[in-house]
């Protein structure tokens, strides 16, 4: 089974783009989790 190196090339900063903003984004989110357990 031979991948497509094209579809790789185009895919590679769409999915690099996608893990850096879940990246941040789930780093905010567990903020916002842990200082609202720490308030209860």
């Amino acid at each position: 089974m031979d991948i497509d190196w094209r579809v790789a090339i185009v895919l590679s900063p769409i999915l690099l783009a996608a893990g850096w903003a879940l990246f941040n984004i789930g780093a905010a989110a567990l903020r916002q989790v842990q200082g609202f357990l720490s308030k209860s």
